[in-house]
């Protein structure tokens, strides 16, 4: 299967498509993975979109979309993915329906998670990450900034639900409870019975 993640900072998607793309047996693709690979090796792209993720803005399409594509052309990714944090935004969309036109493929389904957003800011801002022994906030943790992030994607992001709805892929789930019990919910979705251990969504 061919899916897309979408979701609001803090809505559990990294979770959830390591999860979901484990029980589908393809890959998991994560923008936020690659970008943060850049950022410690401290390569040019990484010095590039780390200026733009501690703002709380998206790091500009140039960037995004050259890592995607390649890692899309990669022989794991040919018998279905699972995109996690690309496209964010319509003009992305649009060019990866058509980069997936060229090669035959088009996309199964895309999930958004749905999350309020005060439940969002409670999340992220609690989170913390260790350093030299240390617990710290991350500077796109701080409660600023994760509101900006999440101004941001309501701008820019948030559109491609009504986008994928529009082609008739779109399902929201209701991304509110354990890990289990969401991961349930979008198996559900995706047509396919969740796994022994995860919970119904009844």
């Amino acid at each position: 299967m061919r899916i897309v993640l979408l979701g609001p900072p803090g809505a559990g998607k990294g979770t959830q498509a390591q999860v979901i793309a484990g029980q589908l047996g393809v890959p998991a693709i994560s923008t936020g993975d690659i970008f943060r690979a850049n950022v410690s090796g401290q390569t040019e792209l990484g010095l590039k979109a780390k200026v733009y993720m501690d703002a709380g803005d998206l790091v500009p399409d140039e960037i995004t979309v050259a890592m995607v594509t390649d890692r899309l052309a990669e022989p794991d990714a040919k018998g279905g993915f699972l995109l996690d944090g690309f496209p964010r935004t319509i003009p992305q969309a649009e060019q990866l329906r058509g980069s997936l036109e060229e090669s035959g493929r088009g996309l199964d389904r895309v999930v958004e998670l749905v999350v309020d957003e005060d439940e969002l800011v409670r999340r992220l801002s609690g989170r913390r990450m260790l350093v030299d022994g240390e617990w710290v906030q991350r500077e796109d943790d701080k409660p600023e900034t994760v509101r900006r992030r999440l101004e941001v994607y309501r701008e820019q992001t948030a559109p491609l639900s009504g986008f994928y709805d529009g082609e008739g892929l779109l399902s929201r789930i209701d991304a509110i409870g354990s890990v289990d019990e969401v991961t349930a919910r979008v198996m559900t979705a995706l047509g396919r019975s969740p796994q022994p251990g995860q919970p119904s969504d009844s």
